[in-house]
C-alpha cells in the first residue's frame, strides 16, 4: 500500500482499500471507519497538519509569559523540616521564601 505523504493523496486514497487494511490490522470490522475516512478526504471533519504547521505553533506566543522572578536551587533540609513545610499544605515553598525573606530583612540571617 501506498504511504500517504500528502494531502492530495490522502483525498485520492481508495477508501475501500485504506478500510480493509486498517481493519486487517485491527482483526475485526470497525463500524464507522469508513464513513470516517470518506469524510477526512473531503475535509468535513480533522485538518491534516504537517510537521512545519506543528512547529510554528509550538509553544507560548513570545511575551505571553511574566520573566521569572524566581530562581531555581537545591537545598538540604533537614528531614523534619521539611516534612512540616509539606505538611502546611499547597504553598509550602512561597511561606518558605517569605520566612526566609523575613528573617534576612530582620538581621536574623
Amino acid at each position: 500500500m501506498k504511504t500517504i505523504q500528502s494531502l492530495k493523496d490522502f483525498q485520492q486514497m481508495d477508501v475501500e482499500k485504506v478500510a480493509r487494511a486498517v481493519e486487517a490490522d485491527a482483526g475485526h470490522a470497525l463500524p464507522g471507519l469508513r464513513q470516517s475516512l470518506r469524510e477526512a478526504a473531503t475535509g468535513v471533519v480533522g485538518r491534516m497538519t504537517t510537521p512545519e504547521q506543528i512547529a510554528k505553533r509550538r509553544g507560548r506566543p513570545a511575551g505571553s509569559a511574566k520573566a521569572s522572578t524566581k530562581v531555581l536551587t537545591t537545598l538540604r533540609l533537614a528531614p523534619d523540616v521539611l516534612a512540616a513545610l509539606r505538611a502546611s499544605g499547597p504553598g509550602w515553598q512561597t511561606r518558605a521564601s517569605e520566612a526566609l525573606r523575613a528573617d534576612l530583612e530582620a538581621g536574623r540571617l
